[in-house]
């Protein structure tokens, strides 16, 4: 076994430990490395869609004004490596062994029985290595939840929480107000916070923020205004963009980018400003994977990590309008403690065919449980034989989607070259 080999051995071996919430533990890591976050400048977002997406866009655009950026993101699609990265280049192999290595060491010798999480862990890695390579300023995205996350223990120049839905019920809670006031533990004193939650979960919100800090509302206190195909104009509190293009495909990038705008624009009164050929640029330059990712046509094969009821009513509505009189293969799988049934409630219905299956972890739905939400539906129990069948019974002109999950989506990314 080679060292990253071993390094990952390690690291998905601390996922027997599952999620135990707290900061406990990743104080008590980052306090033997000697507290690498006290010595960054940070953004913090959090909520339960498109936070990845908008730490995307603020990276890109600080990069583009020539800052020196670290990325920390969650999970990945393919390769461990994707979760940590500065000026878009991702962390190498060999300094994931070097860091592991290092802050493994540090661990075993002041408490060789103390256990910890997976995610506590890689935090404070990817601290310490945004430490090392002295980023100017690094966006930090939540895991899970906010309160409790082990990204909770730094304080940012500024946080967002991008919207609040039903997700992760069995950690967070089961109500819409439950989940808020996790996503809101995030919000710190005199630290100014930006969202763009709607109903009750604003209500927490502003609760959570009154008499702390302020806090900056989409459609209230900044609005943005589809004016084309991945077009906007952007109205902030003091600067304003018309006919911005956004590279990133869906209706629901719109708002995450105003979402990302309003948070620079407090960034810059704190000490990053953005020039605004450089907001205008990064947006048109900027790519995710898995977010209605097109890998290829003639065939198109979409890939998209709509991972919860949100997510896929985004993701139909896409496919509503974007793909109107082409037939669709759905390719499905979904983990078994997400609301499968409302996400099949949303694609189902736009499926000619629909693939349900699994991806290769444990945590992952039976595709039997799924029948029942999509009962014109095959089940195919592995990523590659569904997208084998795909492929086989596909015309030129259909569009095949992968959906469900991170881990489908990731599966399928990795092998689908070779596939078609």
């Amino acid at each position: 076994m080679n060292g990253y080999s071993a390094a990952l051995e390690y690291l998905y071996g601390l996922e027997k430990f599952g999620i135990l919430f707290g900061l406990n533990n990743i104080h008590w890591i980052l306090s033997l490395i000697e507290n690498p976050h006290h010595l960054l400048k940070t953004i913090h977002v959090g909520g339960t869609n498109g936070k990845g997406s908008v730490t995307r866009m603020i990276s890109a655009v600080l990069q583009k004004a020539g800052y020196r950026v670290g990325r920390y993101t969650s999970p990945h699609m393919v390769s461990f490596t994707e979760r940590i990265a500065v000026n878009d280049v991702e962390i190498t192999q060999e300094e994931i062994v070097h860091l592991t290595e290092f802050i493994r060491e540090k661990t075993s010798i002041a408490d060789p029985s103390r256990t910890f999480t997976f995610f506590d862990f890689t935090t404070a890695l990817a601290f310490e290595y945004f430490r090392r390579t002295q980023v100017d300023i690094a966006v930090i995205e939540v895991g899970l939840g906010g309160r409790l996350d082990s990204t909770n223990v730094i304080r940012p120049l500024v946080s967002v929480i991008t919207n609040v839905e039903l997700d992760h019920m069995d950690y967070l809670g089961e109500s819409i107000h439950d989940i808020a006031r996790e996503k809101a533990g995030i919000l710190k004193d005199n630290v100014p916070a930006v969202t763009g939650a709607e109903g009750v979960a604003l209500e927490i919100i502003r609760e959570t923020a009154a008499g702390k800090t302020s806090l900056l509302v989409l459609d209230e206190d900044f609005s943005f205004r589809k004016t084309g195909d991945q077009a906007m104009s952007y109205q902030g509190v003091k600067r304003s963009f018309a006919d911005l293009g956004v590279s990133l495909p869906g209706d629901h990038q719109l708002s995450n980018c105003a979402l990302a705008l309003c948070a620079l624009e407090l960034a810059a009164d704190r000490g990053f400003p953005a020039p605004e050929e450089a907001v205008r640029a990064a947006l048109l330059d900027i790519s995710w994977p898995g977010r209605l990712e097109v890998m290829r046509q003639r065939p198109t094969v979409i890939l998209d990590a709509a991972h919860n009821p949100h997510g896929a009513k985004a993701l139909a509505r896409y496919l509503k309008t974007h793909y109107t009189d082409q037939r669709k293969i759905l390719i499905f799988g979904v983990m078994k403690d997400k609301n499968f049934a409302s996400m099949l409630g949303e694609l189902a219905p736009l499926g000619n065919e629909i693939l349900l299956t699994r991806p290769q972890i444990s945590r992952s739905a039976d595709p039997q449980d799924l029948l029942p939400f999509a009962r014109h539906g095959s089940i195919i129990e592995t990523v590659s034989d569904a997208l084998l069948k795909a492929k086989e019974i596909a015309h030129d002109d259909d569009v095949i989607v992968v959906t469900g999950s991170f881990y489908t989506v990731g599966e399928a990314r990795n092998i689908i070259e070779q596939l078609f």
